[in-house]
């Protein structure tokens, strides 16, 4: 068995805090998916740091911790309706570490995890690699009512590096919040290990007031939508990981751009509308589509950068994003066939720009309006696997790039969203490269290598 120790960390200065604090979910938190997410940071690290990483990582997670409070403690339902993220006085977040660098330990290294692209089916079974049960993945230990932990961090040290595993339920983040706390830990993991001063907070990256619609009476309620499950028509998927070199994105991007004069074409419009096309092409045989049914697209749009009046913080906790999507456009879904061949490349990333352009805050605001007389609200979630097979949703993680932050004992090489599951027609674009979660057929597998002596700390 691996060697591990397990921390229970208190927020730093917990002991002058409330007995309880009581963070309301936001109407906007119930919309998205009930899972956890594990986000995981690859080190390039020598064996003389590990163990000052350690407790650099121990005391910068007890500060962080104290600034982003909602994340230590459990969701919990709320007397009066709805949910909230509830921290009491003693509650503490769950910290392992765990050494697979130790003499007689077979793990692969950082050198050849690297050699593998980072990609999770080379790591095996991410119960190895993560705090359980908080792998991703629609799972009942996630529903708002079964009290759900909301936080746990795993500090896996391989021959060569770190993987730090920070999970998370999906209520308290979406990738952008949690790149907000992560840059936090940074630095505050910076000025532990060089006794620099701490870095400021703003409360108000707790303040998610806006996004939270008061609830109505029962008698006003409304019965909504079943929760969604998978769609029948799905088959056995596999996780793809694809690269799109800076000069290719170039040159699908003067493509995608054609001769439109009427909207600037981004380089994620061209991506998706190659994406939508190519897939929409290749997989309408297998599954027998018809091809002059409308076929469902969206992808995830940041809103942090487009709320005003006022503005609100970059690093905003919560989830602040709302989804572009086809079903909700103003003009009808395009046809698999006019996906596939009767659009232009550039009519088909157009279309898609247009969705991005009309995600505003004024439509968010009517959303929430829209699902204030639900009753059940955590029946809204979204669940990718419920639409049919040629579905496609993209989810852009590239702003959530670390190579950039500093924690002192070592910079990260990159991020990675560790998944154990596959699911169906999610493509989440990533720094450095693109992975592609949506193929027939699975598999899956576990390299294990001969090791050499590490002391322990």
């Amino acid at each position: 068995m691996p060697d591990q120790q397990t921390y229970q960390l208190h927020p730093f200065g917990w002991e002058q805090d409330p007995e309880e604090e009581r963070f309301k979910v936001s109407t906007l938190d119930y919309l998205t998916a009930c899972t956890y997410n594990n986000y995981a940071l690859f080190f390039r690290m020598k064996d003389s740091v590990k163990c000052r990483a350690i407790e650099v990582l121990k005391l910068g997670l007890e500060r962080t911790l104290s600034q982003t409070r909602h994340l230590c403690g459990t969701i919990e339902k709320d007397p009066k309706g709805g949910h909230s993220f509830v921290k009491k006085k003693d509650s503490t977040v769950k910290f392992v570490v765990q050494r697979l660098d130790l003499e007689g330990e077979t793990y692969p290294s950082f050198d050849q995890i690297e050699k593998e692209n980072f990609r999770t089916a080379f790591l095996g079974d991410l119960n190895l690699w993560s705090v359980a049960p908080m792998t991703y993945g629609e799972k009942p230990e996630a529903l708002p009512d079964s009290s759900p932990v909301v936080a746990a961090y795993k500090a896996n040290f391989i021959r060569g590096g770190l993987i730090l595993n920070l999970h998370h339920h999906h209520y308290a983040n979406d990738v952008m919040g949690w790149a907000g706390f992560a840059r936090q830990l940074s630095e505050n993991c910076y000025a532990v290990f060089n006794n620099t001063p701490f870095p400021s907070w703003d409360p108000s990256c707790l303040d998610v007031s806006r996004l939270i619609k008061a609830d109505l009476p029962d008698e006003a309620k409304v019965d909504g939508p079943p929760a969604p499950d998978r769609h029948p028509d799905h088959t056995v998927s596999e996780s793809l990981l694809f690269h799109l070199p800076k000069s290719k994105a170039a040159e699908l991007k003067t493509l995608a751009s054609g001769n439109n004069h009427e909207s600037w074409i981004s380089t994620f419009d061209a991506f998706a509308a190659f994406i939508w096309r190519t897939m929409t092409r290749l997989r309408a045989p297998v599954f027998k589509t018809d091809l002059s049914r409308p076929t469902f697209y969206g992808h995830a749009v940041d809103m942090r950068r487009r709320m005003h009046s006022p503005n609100v913080p970059a690093r905003l906790q919560h989830n602040v994003m709302m989804g572009a999507i086809s079903e909700m456009a103003p003009i009808p879904a395009p046809t698999a066939a006019v996906v596939i061949s009767e659009w232009p490349l550039s009519r088909l990333a157009a279309y898609i720009r247009s969705l991005t352009k009309s995600t505003t805050q004024e439509f968010l605001d009517q959303t929430l309006e829209m699902i204030v007389p639900v009753r059940d609200k955590t029946a809204l979630n979204i669940r990718s696997d419920s639409k049919p097979p040629l579905s496609i949703v993209l989810t852009d993680h590239r702003e959530a790039s670390m190579s950039t932050a500093d924690f002192g004992f070592a910079k990260p090489t990159l991020y990675r969203h560790l998944l154990d599951n596959v699911s169906e027609g999610v493509y989440v674009i990533s720094p450095l490269v693109i992975l592609h979660l949506d193929l027939i057929s699975g598999r899956n597998s576990l390299l294990r290598m001969k090791d050499t002596s590490r002391t322990p700390c």
